[in-house]
């Protein structure tokens, strides 16, 4: 055991799989280090099952009303002048069930890896109701303001930028650790042989691509982008995770390969040349774990497109604005070149610190109080 062996809550959500994926991982990578773990879903803590409609209009608003999320977007998460609407009176449900959960658990740290259980563990530092510290893991590359409440002790963040972010917000302490991806994606991927050969069977001669649509399937004209690919002479290959009607459209086009959900993402991702990602979320940031370039196109709004454009901005990516773009970044990052080497090193000087140990480093500083 580790000397100072202590018990962390992580508080994820279940919107799509990366939040939950970064729980997983924080909760293995802490059990590595001696510690205890746990975890749960904020969106199980709110009354009335109320958690399981907002999961449920998130997703129909991502994937088939793109424009309404972009509303709700401008008005909850972007910054600006004046009172603006928050989801302090959400996190404010689920009070009495996390203290409760709290009181049965006795955590050292709880961890949010969720904006809306950030401003429930906030609004609990802040007026002394929770005793713990509580540290915020912020998985998105563009830091919205509902990731940020003055209440909570510590942010980890993706980028030294985002950390700034923070740091410049409310004036409390954030570093940047990096992402939290699984460690399957770091090094040699078992499974990347077998898919070299069956998608060079698929399609022969044709660099496979992967195109990102998400846990939920959520792009805007997919159909078309993959259309866009193959006639430029690349193969798209389509994870449509738990959109099944989705991959039933893609699978009538032969030039596509069409996934359902793919447990091997490891050896998926080592076998293709490039991602086409819309969203700077989980797969674009194992994508960068892998040593794949990672290229923006279509994203989604509201945060997906501040996140590709962000992640661009900081040389992690690129941005294809339009289809012309697409392809001409896909001609020069698909083979060999200084450009595909620079856009792999940087991702891959991203994973420099790692959260669970920073976590456990809030755990030595407060018994050394």
């Amino acid at each position: 055991m580790h000397p100072l062996s202590a018990r962390f809550l992580v508080v994820s959500a279940g919107m799509g799989a990366g939040h939950d994926a970064v729980a997983a991982e924080l909760v293995r990578r802490l059990e590595d280090r001696g510690q205890g773990a746990g975890r749960v879903d904020v969106l199980e803590l709110l009354p009335h099952r109320i958690g399981a409609g907002l999961r449920s209009f998130y997703r129909t608003a991502i994937r088939r009303a793109p424009v309404v999320y972009e509303g709700i977007y401008r008005a909850f998460f972007r910054p600006g002048k004046g009172p603006r609407p928050g989801s302090a009176p959400l996190a404010a449900l689920a009070e009495d069930r996390l203290l409760a959960l709290v009181e049965r658990e006795r955590p050292d740290v709880v961890v949010p890896v969720f904006h809306l259980a950030a401003q429930l563990t906030g609004r609990l530092r802040a007026r002394g109701a929770l005793g713990v510290p509580s540290a915020v893991v912020v998985t998105d590359f563009a830091v919205h303001r509902q990731w940020l409440h003055p209440g909570n002790d510590l942010h980890l963040c993706v980028t030294a930028d985002a950390a700034d972010t923070v740091r410049r917000a409310l004036g409390r302490p954030s570093v940047a650790t990096g992402p939290v991806v699984a460690a399957r994606f770091f090094g040699p991927a078992r499974g990347a042989a077998g898919w070299r050969r069956r998608l060079g069977a698929l399609a022969p001669g044709r660099p496979p691509v992967l195109l990102s649509v998400g846990a939920w399937g959520a792009g805007t004209r997919v159909a078309d982008t993959a259309r866009l690919m193959s006639g430029a002479g690349y193969l798209p290959v389509v994870p449509c995770g738990r959109d099944e009607r989705l991959r039933a459209e893609l699978s009538r086009r032969p030039e596509v390969a069409a996934l359902g959900w793919e447990p091997d993402m490891p050896g998926l991702l080592a076998a293709v040349r490039a991602v086409v990602d819309n969203a700077a979320g989980q797969t674009a940031l194992e994508a960068l774990a892998t040593g794949v370039p990672v290229i923006g196109y279509r994203p989604i709004p509201g945060h997906g497109r501040e996140g590709v454009r962000r992640m661009a901005a900081l040389g992690l990516s690129d941005h294809a604005r339009d289809s012309w773009e697409l392809l001409r970044l896909l001609d020069a990052l698909t083979e060999p070149s200084a450009w595909r080497e620079r856009r792999i090193a940087a991702g891959r000087r991203l994973f420099a610190d790692d959260a669970a140990v920073r976590l456990t480093d809030v755990v030595a500083r407060t018994a050394a109080r």
